[in-house]
């Protein structure tokens, strides 16, 4: 059979189960906890059958008939020297035994049924009609039957006499098996068996209904960071099944949103550029000189913009693979390139640090930092620090500084500081934007903080 048929027959058998299965979490966990309980009753089930000793029970009355009078029968025939050593042999926990060479003293004495009966079985045995036979019941206790005999028990308060053919007397009395280290050790056992038992059936339920929801959770945290991965797999109880069709819509309507904002950015600033040329030759035709230069400095600067705008609403390195790469390597690359320009920057961390991410992607990311630095306080150092879980790099300058007001408004697209930081020596304000948006779609963020002794502090935080 092909892979195909095999896969189908899977898929059929599982339609089939589930068909057959709750379709709720609340019915799942009331059929775990139904479940269990059935097999904590056939284990103590197996564990009653299993620890039943063979044959009828010890107490019951055909065996306490049988054991008295085979005593009797054995007593009689020693000799009354012999005798006590004899039954001193025969006594143990489950009935104790006595003899006594004189008629002891009878209280309370039960005459009727079942007491009758109990007579005429231990006369039978002997094959001696006459015997004296006395049943005592030594303390009344309340209990379903009129004598614990009926209910096939023999217990501490009821003693049982047989006279002997030479006038004396064999006592009875019923007790119970000695509860030995060894019982008390086996039923530990298999109390730990059935506990063992519903724990391993509870752990494995669990785990089956917590899988889809972790896989839910995973897929939550990965939608911040790649808003093109692939739609969860719709499995699981039926509410798990509805948030997972909800989320992968969600998903699906995220990914056109950004689509279509990122198409209608590209085409308004494509569409600019044809009246900028048109103004940039009109402007040629102008006759007073300064006039001519102040229009074609406003034209330049638009046309930056432009393009800034173009590169940013693109964003091309979202279609990038991820992959791991080497952020040491790539810091200290971005640093080499700045110094052969005749900047000053310095790299401080390990030779190697690797991270799984899109390499363009982050290499635009802190050239923007970097470049940032160089614009506003002349150079920086480059930090790399490894901490629990993340990469950590900081970018630090010597410039002024930014008011603790505007570390969240600088990441704004478009937005420029008017007076720590000159429209002059700036960009058109997409670095910081476009530098934020990579580092949180690789899971990671960025931070700004004024350093003590003067200048910017820029951390990034990256996951390993």
């Amino acid at each position: 059979m092909s892979n195909l048929g095999l896969e189908a027959g899977r898929k059929s058998r599982l339609l089939v189960a589930r068909r057959w299965l709750p379709d709720s979490i609340a019915s799942r966990l009331v059929l775990t906890v139904v479940l269990a309980l059935l097999l904590t009753q056939a284990v103590s089930a197996l564990v009653y059958l299993t620890d039943r000793p063979p044959g009828p029970p010890a107490h019951s009355m055909r065996v306490l008939v049988q054991r008295v009078t085979a005593i009797v029968q054995l007593v009689e025939s020693t000799p009354p020297p012999e005798r006590r050593r004899l039954v001193k042999a025969i006594d143990d926990p489950v009935l104790r035994v006595d003899w006594n060479p004189e008629t002891p003293r009878f209280a309370n004495q039960r005459e009727g049924f079942p007491f009758d009966r109990l007579r005429r079985a231990i006369r039978g045995e002997l094959d001696d009609p006459d015997r004296a036979v006395v049943v005592e019941v030594r303390r009344e206790r309340p209990m379903p039957g009129p004598f614990p005999v009926e209910e096939h028990r023999w217990g501490t308060d009821v003693r049982l006499s047989v006279g002997l053919r030479d006038g004396s007397w064999l006592t009875f009395v019923g007790g119970d098996p000695l509860e030995g280290p060894f019982r008390l050790l086996r039923f530990a056992l298999w109390m730990a068996g059935i506990v063992g038992a519903v724990a391993l059936v509870s752990v494995w339920t669990a785990r089956r209904m917590t899988a889809p929801i972790a896989r839910f959770a995973d897929a939550a945290e990965r939608l911040g960071v790649d808003g093109e991965a692939s739609p969860l797999p719709e499995a699981g109880p039926q509410e798990l099944r509805a948030a997972t069709r909800a989320f992968n819509r969600m998903q699906a309507r995220l990914a056109r949103f950004v689509a279509d904002r990122t198409q209608m950015l590209a085409a308004m600033s494509h569409d600019l550029r044809t009246p900028l040329t048109r103004l940039r030759l009109r402007a040629e035709l102008v006759e007073d000189p300064e006039m001519q230069r102040k229009m074609l400095a406003d034209l330049d600067e638009m046309a930056a913009m432009i393009n800034a705008t173009l590169a940013f609403a693109r964003d091309d390195a979202n279609h990038e693979p991820r992959g791991p790469l080497d952020l040491a390597d790539l810091l200290q690359s971005l640093c080499d390139d700045r110094v052969d320009a005749g900047h000053e920057a310095a790299y401080e961390g390990p030779a190697h640090a690797t991270v799984d991410g899109r390499p363009v992607a982050l290499r635009r990311a802190f050239a923007n930092l970097m470049d940032n630095a160089i614009a506003y306080g002349g150079g920086f150092t480059v930090r790399l620090r490894p901490a629990d879980g993340e990469l950590r790099v900081e970018i630090e300058d010597g410039g002024p500084g930014i008011p603790e007001a505007e570390f969240e408004k600088v990441f704004a697209p478009f937005y420029r500081l008017e007076r720590s930081r000159s429209r002059d020596t700036g960009g058109v304000g997409l670095g910081l934007a476009t530098a934020r948006t990579v580092v949180r779609g690789h899971g990671g963020d960025i931070a700004l903080s004024n350093r003590p002794e003067g200048g910017l502090r820029v951390t990034v935080t990256l996951p390993r």
